[in-house]
């Protein structure tokens, strides 16, 4: 159990360091700071040496204060990635490399990670959560809590709490009880706090149990009172939406300047409403905070980042996350052994390598599978098919492809206009997904929007191009005014109308090779959700084709080749920010082309580029299976490093697949009448699969390898405090190879409800081919206690079993506590 409750706020010589400062300011100050200056950083106060500190989204890389292709990010691989490499080294220096980008992005605190649980696999976000699990998830987000803090950058684990959906999840409140929030969800919180030591925690937008995540007296217990947490609670964006909240442990409000405190808090203070020494102490946790990023004068620097490729990481950490669930000796495919290779699908080229939404990045470069397979095949014919159509709505013209009217050179220029036409704002872009949110763009002043580029396509035949956008559309082909359309948001979620607006296309005759002259005249929404902010993506919609053909001709492609690879997944439109998911079947026809090319190549191994669980009906049809999830900017060189063997699938499940929607114990994320209830209790993920007693596709922990291993026997020592489970491992094969040894309690027999099997350890082995090693997984009494009222254990017998998934026992020991 945690001793962190003895934790004070900073030692004493910062204490008073930190005490003094606030005594220098008065309340108009005091107050001021405890709302953004803007989207992305807080307000500096010159006289006590404090600058103002820059908050940016993770969590799978930095974007830093602007969104913007100019000042490229490393784009990581999904959080599903690195939780399927159950490997707290790769979480630490995926931390590791997240402060390194913070630090070259003038950032103090990346607001990741993610540690929502995978409570249905409908919630539209959880490519950027880890797990179903609240025990994987705890020690992974504290290891990369770790590695961003060690490195002298601020972390914040989000979203403090329950927040497992998107539906309606400003207005959502989540009935849940006190044993399945302390068991589950704010388990996945707390070790990120008790012991990586968060600087940082992002409020919800939800409510629990009647009350709003940022007035909500979880703020306070555990998470202060019993955890110690001393850090700052800032709320999600416009989470904050009363004074009432300043009563509670919530800190900061974001984004500034406007917000729900401000004037009237100082009001509030004056009058006596509000305690002045509740504003005092968010203060100085908003002080010490600065202390450690190096934002106030006087205090030692905090610690410079350790050096890390970021871009060998990216390509080291898809590989450690790629879970091989299916391999009839398909792969590895050694280059050399095949003359020709088929590869397929619209991912190939179009791959997702992240999810959309906040979480998004725009990377110098990407590597897709085609890529990836090409180069890792020099000697082989290598052919291409689409296959299916996948993508839905405007892709951004490809930048390879735009001219910018005014330099000549690559890119499209762009104005922002007043009322009267008065360019207010003009800059050369070089990618046509645009992204103002922050940075000094008079977005807010703006009344038109003009982009014009020369589109010059790659193929002759109809094409679609416009724009995805949310107000009035006038689009110019060729100087001529074709079409004017306006576009509403789909619902009231911000994230899905600023981030997955609809499309407004017009139809052309494209020639290969020949210049279009594309120009766009948008007038916005006034949106008050999104007032100083605007996303708009201009490009090409899918073309119009005889699905059957496409199907055909990749079907013909396959028979003609050695080996079929067919890259399967999904699109911007199922999973983001913003809305949840409505099914888990595949896009389009890829389920048919699957089974096309299966069907015409027995060697057809297939690349599932989701980053959550999707239908694979086809899944005992194929030869190989792998689950690759958003693969980041070095996706292709990782899947072509899986396919050849030059290295081998590292992953493990960290979230059940189901083989069809309708066997998923626990499904719903829409809510009813502004409430969703966790009825389920304790029993999420694999847990409420063993209690209904139904067969998974594949469960939690399932992945194979390489190479073969022989485990146990296992033996366990206790000193009342700990158990210490030892685990005999040998690699059998011909090959190094890596293991995840899991170690699951039961009680068979106990007057308390508990899962029929929960996961209480694990640790990671890699061992050469024919070599032996030994696997040491220590679990806290902890892990055998449940919630009433307080953290209590049922005396008695437990067994532990020692597994390679949670379905996959391979020896069981008895443990009397």
């Amino acid at each position: 159990m945690s001793q962190a409750n003895d934790r004070t706020p900073a030692n004493g010589v910062e204490n008073e360091a930190l005490l003094g400062l606030l005594a220098q300011l008065d309340l108009e100050e005091k107050v001021l700071i405890l709302t953004g200056q803007d989207f992305w950083s807080t307000w500096p106060i010159e006289k006590i040496g404090l600058r103002s500190m820059v908050v940016s989204d993770g969590p799978s890389g930095v974007r830093g204060p602007t969104w913007d292709e100019r000042s490229p990010s490393i784009n990581l691989p999904s959080a599903t990635a690195l939780s399927s490499s159950w490997d707290l080294d790769a979480a630490y220096r995926y931390g590791t490399v997240s402060a390194n980008e913070a630090r070259r992005k003038g950032v103090d605190v990346v607001l990741g990670p993610t540690i929502n649980l995978h409570r249905s696999p409908l919630g539209g976000r959880h490519f950027e959560a880890f797990s179903e699990d609240p025990l994987l998830t705890a020690e992974l987000a504290a290891s990369y809590v770790h590695g961003v803090q060690d490195n002298g950058v601020g972390a914040t684990p989000k979203h403090y709490v329950a927040n497992d959906f998107e539906t309606e999840r400003f207005t959502a409140d989540v009935t849940v009880s006190d044993r399945a929030l302390r068991e589950l969800y704010l388990l996945a919180f707390e070790k990120s706090i008790t012991e990586a030591r968060a600087w940082m925690v992002m409020s919800a937008y939800n409510s629990i149990n009647g009350a709003t995540a940022t007035e909500n007296e979880l703020l306070e217990t555990p998470l202060n009172s019993e955890w110690g947490f001393d850090g700052v609670v800032v709320s999600d964006w416009t989470a904050v939406r009363s004074l009432d909240s300043a009563r509670y442990s919530q800190d900061l409000v974001m984004p500034g300047p406007k917000g729900p405190w401000g004037a009237k808090l100082v009001e509030a203070v004056r009058n006596g409403e509000i305690d002045e020494a509740a504003v005092d102490r968010k203060v100085l946790r908003l002080l010490l905070l600065a202390a450690r990023v190096g934002a106030l004068a006087d205090f030692d620097p905090p610690a410079t980042p350790t050096p890390i490729d970021g871009i060998a990481f990216a390509r080291e950490a898809e590989i450690e996350g790629t879970v091989l669930v299916r391999n009839e000796g398909a792969l590895p495919v050694v280059p050399g052994t095949v003359s020709s290779v088929a590869v397929i699908g619209h991912n190939a080229v179009l791959a997702r390598t992240q999810g959309g939404g906040s979480a998004t990045v725009i990377p110098e470069s990407v590597v897709s599978p085609l890529d990836g397979i090409r180069a890792a095949f020099p000697d082989a014919a290598i052919t291409y098919s689409r296959g299916a159509i996948v993508q839905e709505g405007v892709a951004e013209f490809p930048p390879g492809s735009m001219t910018n009217p005014i330099t000549g050179g690559p890119g499209a220029h762009v104005r922002m206009l007043d009322a009267d036409g008065n360019e207010l704002f003009a800059e050369d872009r070089f990618a046509g997904a645009l992204v103002y949110f922050g940075g000094d763009a008079p977005v807010g002043q703006m009344k038109t929007f003009d982009f014009a580029t020369q589109w010059t396509p790659e193929e002759t035949g109809k094409a679609r191009i416009g724009c995805a956008v949310v107000g009035t559309a006038r689009i110019f082909v060729n100087d001529e005014l074709v079409d004017e359309q306006q576009a509403h948001p789909v619902g009231n979620d911000l994230g899905a109308a600023f981030l997955a607006p609809p499309s407004m296309t017009v139809e052309v005759d494209a020639v290969a090779g020949q210049p279009i002259d594309f120009r766009l005249e948008h007038r916005p929404l006034e949106m008050s959700a999104l007032a100083g902010a605007m996303s708009i993506t201009l490009g090409v919609e899918p073309p119009v084709v005889d699905d059957d053909q496409l199907i055909a001709e990749a079907a013909a492609a396959a028979a003609a080749a050695d080996v079929a690879i067919v890259v399967v997944g999904t699109n911007a439109k199922v999973e983001s920010e913003g809305y949840d998911r409505s099914s888990l079947d595949l896009p389009g026809r890829q389920d048919d082309l699957v089974r096309a090319v299966a069907a015409a190549n027995p060697r057809t191994i297939v690349i599932v580029n989701a980053g959550s669980p999707v239908a694979m009906p086809w899944r005992d049809e194929v030869a190989a299976v792998a689950l690759t999830w958003f693969g980041g900017q070095q996706y292709g060189n990782a899947l072509a490093d899986v396919i050849t063997g030059a290295a081998e699938p590292g992953g493990r499940l960290p979230t059940t697949w189901p083989a069809t929607q309708d066997d998923v114990p626990v499904l719903d994320v829409t809510p009813v009448d502004d409430g969703i209830e966790y009825a389920e209790g304790i029993h999420i993920g694999y847990r409420a699969w063993l209690k209904a007693g139904t067969a998974p596709a594949y469960p939690f922990g399932f992945g194979l390898g390489y190479t073969t291993w022989l485990v146990g026997p296992a033996s366990l020592a206790d000193d009342g405090d700990t158990t210490t489970v030892t685990v005999p491992l040998t690699n059998t094969g011909d090959r190094a190879g890596k293991h995840v040894v899991q170690v699951y309690a039961s009680r068979p027999s106990s007057a308390v409800d508990r899962p029929v099997r929960w996961l209480v350890g694990f640790t990671t082995v890699r061992a050469d081919a024919g070599a032996s090693t030994s696997a040491t997984i220590t679990i806290p009494r902890r892990a055998f206690m449940h919630w009433d009222g307080e953290w209590k254990l049922e005396a008695g017998t437990f067994d532990l079993s020692i597994a390679t998934s949670v379905d996959d026992i391979v020896e069981t020991l008895s443990l009397e506590v």
